[in-house]
């Protein structure tokens, strides 16, 4: 069997339907042996829009991303897609073609590092030193990638390796990585600690992240708040865990979050964390101040990310969706009337002035009511991100995904291909600015050669309007940041 061909056999066996990438030299192999399969290949544009169209499609379908691109430029195009994915842990399985493998190491035509030059942001690399490995380095690949938290995992393979023949093909049953052995399941003391510092609590706060999301945990969350009775915020990865209607939730917190729920985490006595990294913008100014007023329990399937940003009281290794059924099964109800009220109170609604011009809000809004019950809101990054994130309503059934980690611009268009490719019966709107949406406009071309009905809402304000804002705030002037001959939108 061909090398390629044995690649192909090897995906299937994943349960790969679906590709995204951008074809070259150093892949042909491969490309012919997708074109005699059932795989469909979707060609995007630029390759970083590969990695970003597998990412929306794994958050939406729950299955790993997969794009294929060719050497040099082919690969480091898709760097900041990677970097993408791992910061906001998608399970994505990059292939990318190399140069011959007698020449890697000579500087030749199309020769990039690209495992060195992802090294620190996939959960591994592997350069393919023999063909026949092949079989045994997919089927690791897609378990690395799934499996624990998820993250992005590279497949780098010299363009000889693919025109080879296998002796013979089998592909492995199991996986056994060893020193990778993720924890799924959550240490029961630790668990039995955790329900009892909640029960003796008297102003508890959930805050959920978007390891809830990402584990699929969001009924196992809305029943764990409806038997204890705890209010619930999240952070921006975690938009969706919680409908916007369900009386215990109080919204979003950080940096762009609304004050009142960053006042419910000063005032909380416990905070329990779920599947968030509690990184920078999640917690703002409180920092290690949360430690001296509340007793702090953090859930998270990375261990490595316990204590990373903050100490907790009471960790807890595991999977957001078991730790969270085993705690249900322990936990009463407490009494949080009076402070659920409290929190109620402080929700008051933000008054926006009125212009001739349309208010960012009243779009979303607008756009949230007009939207299906399970629709999929992509939005970009800028002030159009923030105003998606606060005023997007959260449905049962409904999704937001945006780059909440690595914060890349342009990523809206081409998640959005992903994510009607994921669920093509279900409506998808991209929210972008004007200066995210020309980084990656070209994805115009893949929505039309694919036909696929893509709600567009674009914040034209001429300027990029987030940095502005901060130079503004922070120098008073502003610089390089307006766009004053912008393209014809709707031409385009």
């Amino acid at each position: 069997m061909k090398a390629s061909d044995a690649i192909v056999k090897s995906l299937q066996n994943e349960g790969v339907e679906l590709v995204f990438g951008y074809p070259g030299a150093a892949v042909i192999d491969l490309f012919e042996s997708l074109r005699k399969s059932k795989i469909r290949h979707v060609l995007v544009r630029q390759e970083q829009a590969a990695a970003h169209s597998a990412s929306g499609y794994a958050r939406i379908s729950g299955k790993v991303g997969v794009c294929i691109v060719t050497s040099g430029p082919g690969a480091t195009n898709l760097i900041t897609g990677i970097a993408t994915a791992y910061m906001d842990s998608i399970p994505l399985v990059a292939i990318t073609g190399q140069v011959k493998s007698a020449m890697i190491g000579r500087d030749v035509f199309q020769e990039a590092d690209i495992t060195g030059a992802t090294e620190s942001f996939t959960k591994h690399s592997y350069l393919v030193k023999n063909a026949s490995d092949l079989p045994r380095i997919i089927k690791e690949a897609f378990y690395i990638a799934s499996t624990g938290r998820p993250g992005p995992v590279l497949i780098d393979i010299p363009s000889d390796f693919l025109a080879a023949r296998l002796e013979e093909y089998t592909y492995p049953d199991t996986v056994d990585i060893r020193g990778y052995k993720p924890t799924l399941k959550g240490h029961i003391g630790q668990i039995k600690r955790a329900v009892k510092a909640i029960s003796e609590s008297k102003r508890p706060l959930i805050v959920a992240g978007g390891g809830v999301i990402l584990s699929r945990a969001q009924n196992e969350l809305i029943e764990f708040i409806n038997k204890s009775r705890i209010p619930v915020v999240h952070t921006l990865m975690g938009k969706g865990a919680v409908p916007t209607g369900h009386p215990y939730y109080v919204g979003m917190i950080g940096t762009h979050g609304f004050t009142h729920a960053n006042a419910a985490m000063a005032k909380a006595d416990l905070l329990v964390f779920i599947g968030a990294r509690i990184a920078d913008r999640a917690w703002g100014g409180l920092g290690d101040k949360m430690l001296e007023t509340a007793k702090v329990i953090h859930i998270d399937v990375d261990p490595a990310e316990i204590g990373k940003n903050l100490g907790p009281h009471i960790p807890l290794v595991g999977d957001a969706r078991n730790i969270l059924t085993e705690m249900i099964s322990r936990i009463g109800p407490l009494d949080t009337d009076d402070w659920a009220e409290e929190l109620r109170v402080c929700k008051k609604p933000v008054q926006h002035s009125d212009t001739a011009l349309v208010n960012p809000r009243y779009a979303i809004e607008l756009l949230s009511k007009k939207l299906d019950d399970d629709a999929m809101l992509i939005a970009d990054v800028g002030q159009n991100q923030i105003w998606a994130a606060r005023y997007f309503e959260d449905r049962p059934g409904r999704n937001f995904l945006t780059s909440g980690g690595l914060g890349t611009m342009g990523y809206s268009l081409p998640a959005s291909v992903g994510a009607k490719y994921a669920a093509p019966g279900r409506q998808v709107a991209a929210v972008v600015g004007d200066g995210g949406f020309q980084m990656s406009q070209y994805e115009l071309g893949t929505i039309a050669a694919s036909n696929l009905k893509i709600i567009i809402i674009l914040f034209n304000n001429s300027r990029l309007g987030m940095v502005r804002e901060l130079q503004d705030r922070y120098f008073g002037r502003t610089t390089a940041v307006e766009l004053d001959k912008n393209p014809d939108f709707i031409k385009l």
